[in-house]
């Protein structure tokens, strides 16, 4: 496993690695503009060139970039889709230029759910014929609230079944999202029940990351509130998710809240502590 956060990218990308060495990141996921706005400049050469330098000289792998929040591919609303779809093909010539292996993107909202998840398919397909092959697209899974799509497997596999460049698609599994929809990831059986539904369903083969993050609220409370390792209500499960021989390849990111970097120096802190732990237990168990 390799550990990382969500590295800002204020004053510009040769600002990140700086940023990610001070957290101990072994990998990042970063922004490729304003997450919050439609607007953007175009990638400074000289910016982008220092940071795929220092990525490269400190071994910083895999970089994700996650798309900005308010694309919606499955929105009804034909302006929105459109404009959504434009944000998907921007964002995915901004990784490949940056030099991003993946992109991730937030699936989508909709009353008509059916509906919701065909327009997504059908925005990631437009996009990927206006985009180079480069970059695989990553869907995250939600934690279902209100008209949120993609907080179960079913429908994260109904999106990625209508994608035609089946090769370019994947998933992230983001652990307090899918424990506020309802995967109990607090005990090593119910982890291990849930990553057996996503084999069943999507393959682990398209699982390329877990965003590791503990939840601020329940399992089932369909609310979207990420906490610290360990501190949350998933608590011990943190542990027993390291312990997952069937992730020990993957990246893991976390975007638990910051104030300051002195919460994730405690976060990394203790994910290593676990990851440790757990690596010790399986030695034993070996020998």
């Amino acid at each position: 496993m390799r550990f990382g956060f969500h590295i800002s990218i204020s004053g510009g990308f040769k600002n990140v690695v700086s940023r990610a060495r001070a957290r101990q990141c072994e990998t990042i996921q970063i922004f490729s503009r304003n997450p919050r706005g439609w607007k953007y400049g175009s990638l400074d050469e000289s910016d982008i060139a220092i940071f795929k330098k220092d990525v490269k000289l400190y071994d910083i792998w895999p970089v994700f970039v996650h798309m900005p929040y308010l694309a919606n591919l499955a929105s009804p609303e034909k302006g929105l889709f459109q404009r959504s779809v434009k944000s998907l093909i921007e964002d995915l010539k901004r990784s490949s230029l940056i030099g991003a292996p993946f992109l991730i993107v937030h699936v989508g909202s909709a009353p008509d759910p059916s509906g919701g998840l065909e327009r997504m398919s059908s925005g990631i397909n437009q996009a990927f014929e206006e985009a180079p092959p480069v970059v695989k697209l990553l869907l995250e899974n939600t934690a279902g609230s209100g008209n949120e799509l993609g907080y179960n497997f079913n429908q994260l596999g109904k999106i990625i079944d209508g994608v035609k460049h089946q090769r370019r698609i994947g998933v992230v599994l983001d652990t307090a999202h899918a424990f506020a929809a309802g995967y109990d990831l607090r005990t090593a059986s119910g982890i291990s029940e849930c990553l057996h539904e996503l084999d069943l369903i999507i393959g682990l083969q398209r699982l390329f990351l877990v965003h590791l993050n503990d939840s601020k609220f329940d399992c089932g409370s369909r609310r979207d509130r990420h906490w610290h390792i360990g501190k949350g209500m998933i608590g011990d499960g943190m542990r027993h998710i390291l312990r997952q021989a069937s992730l020990a390849h993957l990246p893991i990111i976390m975007e638990t809240p910051r104030t300051s970097s002195k919460e994730d120096e405690m976060n990394m802190k203790t994910v290593r502590r676990l990851a440790a732990a757990e690596k010790r237990i399986r030695k034993r168990r070996k020998e």
